[in-house]
């Protein structure tokens, strides 16, 4: 056990060291220099200038959470068009500089480089060959099975194929973007190697979003590079104070507002049945203009509606302006007949 000094002793120690009979060791000098300079421990923390933060965490985390809607709506959309599940997940985003995201992709890979109006600059969208070539795989007419991925440049009709996904990615994009700002991404070009895409210099500091996207058994990453210099003039917008409130309300606006553009032009059979009546072949081949069917029905009963063959309003017969008109009266339940 350590030794517990009284009182004369402690008295004592402090004389010699007056006296300077007694020093410091050099590792308690230094100890007590440095909390002599900083009285409440050590605060220094080491800065790589070589990678600077120049977007504040809550500016990342608002990245985050507005790139999670993001792939949300890329799975959909590519579970929609390649008929099968395709999951998206955000995996990972840092602050890198742009040589250190070069060095981190394979070669060669899928670069495409996108335009992001009225924002100055450039974006690269990089999708796996360990995902691309199963997802070409499944455009051609393949299952869900191991597909080998060979080690080259996709081809003309390959690159064809992949711009199908990259134009559906790019349109999640679009969405998940409006409640910052309305950004048209356009892509203009696609590059096997990395080194051949110098979109800012090798210093510049990149936000760099990781995604995973799983598609039957196989998976591969996806990666979107945002350089600071391009989002800079807006990159105060992502430190709102709700921001993730404001996000899913917005979301659920632009959602709502989307859905009912769609569907309001969408055409639908609009019936209203005036009667049913049973009459035997030979009676309806020998019907001619001008002949009575005869039913049950009387003449002010309600008439069934149907929309594309659903029932769905009870209305009563009439005219409107000189035209035979129907005016609804009332919903129909499911299973009522004419």
């Amino acid at each position: 056990m350590p030794q517990i000094l009284d009182q004369n002793e402690i008295d004592a120690l402090l004389s010699a060291v007056d006296a300077g009979t007694v020093g410091l060791d050099e590792d308690d000098a230094g100890a007590a220099s440095q909390q002599a300079f900083h009285p409440r421990g050590n605060q220094v923390r080491p800065y790589d200038f070589k990678r600077p933060e120049r977007v504040s965490k809550e500016q990342m985390r608002s990245l985050e959470s507005l790139h999670e809607t993001y792939s949300r709506n890329f799975g959909a959309s590519l579970s929609g068009y390649l008929r099968t599940i395709v999951e998206v997940h955000i995996i990972s985003i840092e602050q890198m500089t742009y040589s250190e995201f070069l060095q981190l992709l394979p070669n060669p890979t899928c670069m495409n480089l996108l335009t992001c109006k009225p924002l100055e600059g450039n974006l690269i969208l990089e999708i796996n060959p360990l995902i691309i070539f199963p997802i070409i795989d499944r455009l051609l007419g393949g299952g869900n099975e191991a597909v080998f991925v060979p080690d080259r440049a996709l081809t003309a009709i390959e690159t064809l194929l992949v711009a199908r996904i990259v134009q559906r990615g790019i349109d999640a994009l679009h969405e998940a973007w409006l409640p910052v700002r309305e950004i048209q991404f356009e892509a203009v070009h696609t590059e096997a190697n990395p080194a051949m895409v110098q979109i800012v210099p090798p210093n510049e500091v990149v936000v760099v979003i990781g995604f995973e996207i799983g598609m039957g058994g196989r998976s591969g990453m996806m990666s979107f590079c945002i350089p600071f210099n391009v989002i800079e003039p807006i990159v105060s917008e992502f430190s709102g104070h709700n921001w993730s409130l404001y996000s899913r309300h917005s979301d659920n606006d632009f959602a709502r507002k989307r859905i009912t553009t769609r569907v309001s032009g969408t055409p639908v059979s609009l019936t209203a049945y005036l009667a049913e009546t049973d009459i035997s072949l030979n009676e309806l081949m020998e019907l001619k203009p001008g002949d009575i069917l005869k039913t049950d029905k009387s003449s002010g009963s309600e008439l069934l509606v149907t929309v594309n063959g659903k029932p769905k309003f009870r209305g009563k017969p009439g005219i409107y302006k000189g035209l035979k008109a129907v005016e609804l009266v009332r919903l129909a339940l499911p299973q009522e007949r004419i």
